[in-house]
Order: C-alpha cells, then structure tokens, then sequence
C-alpha cells in the first residue's frame, strides 16, 4: 500500500516511525510518503489560505496548491481523503475498506477547511475523527493510518491479533488478562484458567455483550447477535427479544 499525506506540518508524522507501522515500513508492507502543499503555492510569500468569499471569521485553505500537489503524485487508482469535521466519521469499518486499497491520499486541512472546488474535484473520501474540532488535520491521519495499516495482511503478525478487536465483531471487546494469576489479591476469572475452550469462548462473547451494553449500547442495533446473545442480555438487563 502507498500512502501520501497532504500536510503544512510533515514533521508531525514522527509518531508513525515507531512500532507497528514503522515495522510495516522496514518490511516494505507500506510506503509512506509526505508532501508540504506549500511547496506547490505560486504565491511569491508561500502562502496556502485566504480569506472566505462572503464573510466570516478564518482562513481557507486556496484550491491552487492541492490541485497542483496532487497532480504531481503518479497516477493512480486512489482514494483521495479530506479530514473534515463535516465528513463521514471515521470507524472500524471504514479502516477495512481502506485496507483493501492500494493507494490512499489524506488531506490535512487547516484554519477553516478548505476551499469547496478541492471538495467537489479532487476528494472520494470526506471524514472526521468524531464529533469534535482539532486544530489540524494531522492528528486525525495519523489515528487513521495506524488503524489501517494494522488491518493489512501479516502486518500484526496473526490475523487473530485483530478479528476480535473492538468494533470488529460489532461489540467492544471482553477483557483480557496475563500471569500472574493472583496479583495481590486481584485474581484471574477461574473460567480462564479451567483449559475448557467452550466455557471460555461463551464467557468472553459474554463479557463483550456486557460491556457493549454498559459502555456502548447503540452498537447492539446493528450487531448480529445470536438467540443466545438475546437471552444473555434479557438476563442481565431486561431487554426485549425483540
């Protein structure tokens, strides 16, 4: 997979040089490239923004730049992804589909946004992190390269290591814990330690059923949930089976 981010402040992505998406880069999985949209400014101070036709507080992000950044890049089959706070949020879902491309563009905007042409030509993708405003678009690249690049093939080293991951399953996740088994007091479920798969594998679906239900209960309208998993809930909250 390539990946080009579309940035005023490429020095940011230092974070992405660690761990697993740095290993992703060492193995070759990923090519991560970085393009300062400045550069491509015909504006003799360098400059990228303006002020919005018709008023208002802020700056907009001009349409020259990108447009001629991103017909520098070779061309490509590509998802071109705006991070906005007016986009589609951003979920587990989205991170597979993106997993499945080759190539992907992420524009960072900045001040107000960008100017709505680079919206209508060039974007396939409108997204935001959640419900909330960040100064950049930086920080939202990074989370969302890192929860996909995690998903490409052999990249965790086991694809187990991510389809019982939050979200993956339409329920968050049961818990989890290591040795010892008794760690000043606080000990380990006995189910864990019983060697019986099937009791284990019924009390994990069990504990992600009841921490969906604690933490996250829209997710249950959309998850696929078995007759037995009606029964469970009904049991520990009084739902409906309906």
């Amino acid at each position: 997979m390539n990946i080009t981010v579309l940035t005023l402040f490429p020095e940011m992505f230092t974070a992405l040089n660690h761990s697993i998406v740095a290993r992703a880069q060492e193995e070759k999985r990923i090519e991560l490239n970085y393009v300062n949209f400045r550069d491509y400014s015909t504006n003799r101070h360098g400059r990228v923004d303006d002020s919005p036709y018709g008023g208002g507080a802020g700056m907009l992000l001009t349409p020259q730049p990108v447009f001629d950044a991103i017909a520098a890049l070779p061309e490509a089959n590509r998802r071109i992804i705006a991070l906005t706070p007016t986009g589609r949020r951003f979920d587990q879902r989205l991170a597979e589909e993106w997993s499945t491309e080759t190539e992907l563009v992420f524009l960072c905007g900045h001040y107000e946004g960008f100017d709505q042409r680079i919206h209508d030509e060039l974007v396939t993708d409108e997204v935001s992190l959640g419900d909330f405003v960040l100064t950049g678009g930086e920080l939202a690249a990074m989370t969302m390269i890192d929860a996909t690049v995690r998903l490409l093939p052999d990249v965790l080293g086991k694809a187990a290591s991510h389809e019982d991951d939050s979200f993956s399953t339409g329920l968050l996740e049961y818990p989890h814990y290591t040795r010892p088994a008794d760690f000043r007091g606080l000990v380990v479920p006995d189910v864990l330690l019983s060697g019986n798969h099937a009791r284990i594998e019924t009390w994990r679906r069990e504990q992600a059923l009841k921490r969906t239900l604690e933490r996250r209960p829209d997710l249950l309208e959309q998850a696929d949930l078995s007759e037995t998993d009606r029964r469970y809930l009904q049991s520990i909250s009084g739902l409906s089976n309906d």
